[in-house]
């Protein structure tokens, strides 16, 4: 376990640095989930590529993730939740999101569908959410955990390449990294794809990006 200063709330605290070799899943998870219930964020590993967890319900926790990542405001950030099941609180699905639901997740699929009222509209693009349920252990404890929807975005500055190890994200943000409050380390993701995104809001699937599951897998 290793730390870096870093802003958490109004203070200076040292930033944690867990890896899940070492503390185990369920402990690693239980800390995220109290970083993410104070508004602060967290390096985390998925299936795929590392990614930056905030409270999806809590407008500072976006903004603050946003100034990191430079991310446009226009843009929209897809959430992660436990199970298939918890999809229809944040998300309408229709007969063809509930196919590829039950088919590839959890899994490297993001699937955009309509978003309900318990999805803040900053979030959506056009009234749609995309959600996310990593093939990851840590992932789906945290969700299971926290309780709510946590960010799924990858972990970089917007429109550079998404580093492999959580030392090479604190080395790309630089003197940022201070913004975010727990790291846990799972090691190097060495598949440098992000999650396939598909949109099933007409009622017919179209691939928005080809990532690690590509269209022939998903029969589309």
């Amino acid at each position: 376990m290793c730390s870096h200063d870093t802003v958490f709330g109004d203070t200076i605290q040292p930033m944690e640095i867990l890896r899940l070799s070492e503390v185990g899943i369920e402990h690693a998870a239980q800390k995220a989930a109290q970083v993410l219930k104070k508004g602060g964020l967290v390096l985390f590993p998925t299936d795929t590529i590392y990614g930056l967890a905030a409270d999806a319900t809590n407008p500072k926790a976006l903004a603050k993730l946003r100034e990191l990542k430079g991310r446009e405001k226009k843009k929209p950030i897809s959430v992660i939740v436990p199970d298939v099941a918890s999809i229809e609180t944040y998300a309408v699905l229709n007969d063809v999101s509930r196919s590829l639901a039950e088919r590839f997740l959890p899994g490297a699929l993001t699937l955009v569908m309509h978003a309900t009222k318990n999805i803040p509209e900053e979030l959506q693009l056009n009234g749609a959410i995309g959600i996310r349920i990593p093939n990851d252990p840590f992932c789906i404890a945290l969700a299971r955990i926290f309780g709510k929807p946590y960010t799924a975005t990858s972990a970089n500055k917007s429109g550079r390449e998404t580093p492999v190890s959580v030392r090479e994200v604190l080395t790309q943000f630089g003197h940022e990294v201070n913004t975010i409050a727990l790291a846990i380390d799972d090691g190097d993701r060495n598949s440098k794809k992000p999650s396939t995104v598909v949109t099933t809001v007409d009622g017919v699937p179209y691939v928005l990006r080809e990532g690690v599951l590509s269209r022939e897998e998903l029969g589309l």
